[in-house]
């Protein structure tokens, strides 16, 4: 089967299972719940209770106390937390997934997460006889309240096989990428992208408000054309207007941009421009942007 027809698999005719879901922030929340709407019986865990409760009142799952408890009988476990020291704080432990899962069951990780971490849980994982998915997202907390994640995964085919079809109730495309970390490793390409189309864009908008130019005109005209890009579509309207009060926060992007970097000094990539993006992103964090949308690297230009 072509890559492209697994992406396009519907969730539709998946057989309801047994999964749980660890990490209820902006994006697990309604990752969770696009599992539960699309019928699988879905037990949570978050580390402040309150959002555990809440997400079962309005979804109509169980919740449990601690990761172990809520993996217990899971056919699958996903998970989505903010960094590796979090995600090996409810995978590993007594109280972690890996001391409550049965054998063969399988953990999806959605962390953006170093390859490092992913390829020391794959191999706890196996000495276990589980098995562990590196699978970061793509799309932001739009992409997972609408269900239109892109997640790049790295680890068993098998495994992922399994995890795919349930993995589209929140996706659009679900795509093993090789081997344990190569999940990791695209999402960094990703951001990579991500943050030199930002720069980019930031200096078109301010130098086009210099020169007189009427922006949302330029960006129509220009969007249309070799320039298009997600970025322009969804932000460069708001980044003339200096809204940035949404969408993916910068805290999140230097964190991203750390693993990268960290990445790159370990495999030899020459990442110059990426470099100088997360200094111009500290920036920001300065100016008490920490929170504001990514698109804010146009504050530094702009009065």
């Amino acid at each position: 089967m072509s890559d492209s027809s697994i992406a396009a698999r519907s969730y539709a005719d998946t057989a309801p299972l047994s999964v749980a879901f660890l990490g209820l922030g902006v994006m697990g929340y309604p990752m969770a719940g696009h599992l539960a709407t699309a019928g699988h019986r879905v037990t949570v865990y978050n580390r402040t209770p309150a959002k555990a409760r809440a997400w079962c009142e309005e979804f109509n799952g169980g919740h449990a106390a601690t990761p172990r408890e809520a993996v217990a009988g899971a056919d699958i476990v996903f998970s989505c937390v903010g960094n590796d020291d979090d995600l090996r704080s409810v995978v590993l432990g007594p109280d972690g997934a890996f001391a409550g899962m049965r054998r063969g069951a399988i953990f999806a990780d959605h962390t953006t997460a170093s390859a490092e971490v992913a390829r020391e849980l794959h191999a706890a994982g196996l000495e276990l006889g589980l098995q562990f998915i590196d699978a970061p997202v793509s799309g932001g907390q739009a992409g997972a309240q609408n269900g239109q994640l892109t997640v790049m995964c790295g680890g068993d085919e098998a495994a992922f096989a399994t995890m795919q079809p349930v993995a589209m109730a929140f996706s659009r495309a679900c795509t093993l990428m090789g081997d344990s970390g190569a999940g990791q490793l695209t999402k960094m390409v990703n951001q990579i992208c991500i943050a030199g189309l930002v720069q980019g864009l930031s200096e078109a908008i301010a130098f086009g408000q210099r020169a007189g130019l009427d922006i949302p005109s330029v960006l129509d005209v220009i969007g249309k054309g070799a320039a298009q890009s997600w970025q322009m579509d969804n932000r460069g309207r708001t980044m003339a207007e200096g809204k940035f009060d949404f969408g993916f926060a910068v805290d999140w992007m230097r964190k991203d941009l750390g693993l990268v970097l960290a990445e790159a000094q370990r495999n030899g990539a020459r990442l110059p421009v990426t470099a100088l993006v997360d200094q111009f992103y500290a920036d920001v964090q300065q100016m008490g942007g920490r929170r504001w949308d990514t698109s804010s690297l146009i504050k530094r230009l702009t009065p």
